[in-house]
């Protein structure tokens, strides 16, 4: 009996525990997977000058955009664009939320990729900007 009451009580408290953002945003993505396979890591880890075009593919998928300059030498352009939105507040009797104490938040991220590649299609040079608001 006392161990069935401390076993509850010990859930109840951990229930009403406050999760920050990034514990939240962590979460989330160990359960889709990792999260997102294009990421600044993914860029810094997998892309290297003279690497092929589809060795590009097989690190950052498919580009959203395809140029050629005056040569006739590919450039690939990644975009990515994601929004987080968390909501927290306190639970209530029987894990109903609080909806007058919650409160909201939206992170937007964005990440651009630049690769330019020889007219051999080998990876001539790369950048990539991320932005956070």
């Amino acid at each position: 009996m006392k161990l069935g009451l401390l076993a509850l009580l010990s859930f109840l408290l951990v229930g009403c525990s406050a999760v920050s953002l990034e514990t939240q945003r962590a979460d989330m993505d160990k359960a889709s997977g990792g999260g997102n396979a294009m990421s600044v890591a993914s860029v810094q880890r997998g892309i290297k000058i003279g690497m092929s075009n589809a060795d590009v593919v097989g690190v950052l998928g498919s580009p959203n955009m395809v140029t050629t300059d005056d040569q006739r030498r590919e450039s690939w352009v990644y975009d990515k664009v994601s929004t987080d939105n968390f909501v927290s507040g306190s639970a209530g009797f029987f894990f109903s939320r609080d909806t007058a104490n919650a409160t909201s938040s939206r992170t937007q991220r964005t990440l651009t990729i630049i690769i330019k590649f020889d007219e051999n299609g080998k990876v001539r040079d790369f950048a990539y900007n991320q932005t956070k608001f």
